[in-house]
């Protein structure tokens, strides 16, 4: 039914439905044949990387727990204990003055490496998820309402992008601490590791680059709707 406005009102015109034999079939599903024996075996030997993943996981335990310890120590050493103190200066490599009471620069140097270990948590995350939704099989995380907003678009190409900017990201991380606590490293070390970041910057920049270049682009003449 049309519906048609002029001077004199609006009035209705029908138009007949067509007959069953004249409408347009429906699309048939298709269905996937059977995979041969050699190809089924080479496509399920995908899930070899599970247990990597499950590895990753418990790398994952294991980095919660230090973050946990390393947060307690912290506030030990704020209410005064020396052995909690002595444990933070010996982790985070300061070798300066002797060190009776917690100041500015060891709460800094910790909280970066606190810092560090949820980045690296992070980065962690990114390889475990993307990596199996990528490599593995599918999670069937679609309209999850706690899915990751990068996780709708991943692919090989983001995800050496994502992970490529997470690396920089620790390795800006670790940078500072080392700047901050330069009296305890020789100029080699801190050339080393300025010289190791930019490489990482580097590599990033390259790596981004060369996924615009394959990327496929539309032509010139297509219009977005």
């Amino acid at each position: 039914m049309r519906i048609y406005a002029c001077k004199g009102g609006i009035y209705n015109q029908w138009y007949p439905e067509k007959p069953a034999s004249m409408q347009e079939p429906k699309p048939k599903m298709k269905h996937s044949s059977p995979l041969r024996p050699l190809p089924n075996l080479i496509f399920a030997s995908r899930w070899l990387q599970l247990p990597l993943y499950l590895g990753l996981i418990a790398a994952q335990a294991v980095y919660v727990v230090h973050f946990l310890l390393e947060l307690w120590y912290l506030v030990l050493a704020a209410f005064g204990s020396q052995d909690a103190l002595h444990h933070l200066t010996t982790s985070i490599g300061y070798s300066g003055t002797p060190v009776t009471a917690l100041n500015e620069t060891i709460i800094m140097l910790v909280v970066l490496a606190l810092i560090d270990v949820v980045m690296i948590s992070n980065l962690l995350i990114m390889v475990i998820v993307g990596g199996y939704e990528t490599f593995v099989s599918r999670m069937g995380l679609e309209g999850h309402r706690d899915q990751p907003e990068w996780l709708s678009h991943v692919n090989a190409s983001v995800l050496k992008v994502k992970l490529a900017t997470a690396i920089i990201g620790i390795s800006s991380i670790h940078l500072l601490k080392t700047f901050i606590n330069a009296g305890n490293y020789t100029d080699r070390v801190l050339i080393a590791q300025t010289a190791i970041h930019i490489t990482f910057l580097l590599s990033a920049m390259a790596i981004a680059y060369t996924d615009r270049l394959m990327a496929p682009t539309p032509h010139g003449n297509s219009e977005v709707l």
